[in-house]
């Protein structure tokens, strides 16, 4: 769309929707599937996991893990991208899982360290499971608060 700056070094994956004016830092990873409202700015080095829908007018300083929904000043975890995830297949078992999963991340009273532990302990290693996992135990910059 209209006016969308991609800096050097980033990485977008296949099917990635910018909408107009989205100023994005050197060295951001954007995932499959994501959709980035209007008027976002992402800082450097941020990473946007698969399949995540970020609002409009929102500034990303932090990195947003895979299958949420993203917004609020500041940018919060407001849930996961049902409708998203719906519209590329997902199983309505599947999205019951990622939602456990970032209720434990989210809504228990552990800090993502400990949470991410327990889901390793508890959960059936799926894909989407791995896949969260994987993101928010290699994430550099932290992942967003919810």
């Amino acid at each position: 769309m209209a006016y969308a700056h991609v800096a050097h070094d980033c990485r977008l994956g296949n099917n990635v929707i910018l909408a107009n004016s989205i100023q994005m830092g050197g060295h951001v990873s954007i995932g499959d599937h994501t959709i980035i409202g209007g008027i976002v700015a992402i800082h450097q080095f941020t990473k946007i996991g698969e399949r995540v829908m970020v609002g409009g007018g929102f500034r990303v300083v932090k990195d947003l893990p895979p299958y949420i929904l993203a917004g609020g000043y500041p940018l919060k975890y407001e849930g996961i991208n049902v409708i998203g995830l719906r519209r590329k297949g997902f199983t309505n078992e599947q999205i019951g899982i990622i939602k456990k999963a970032y209720d434990e991340i989210y809504n228990s009273e552990l800090n993502f360290g400990d949470a991410v532990k327990r889901i390793r302990e508890t959960f059936e290693m799926t894909p989407e499971i791995k896949n969260i996992v994987e993101f928010v135990e290699n994430s550099e910059r932290g992942i967003v608060k919810g």
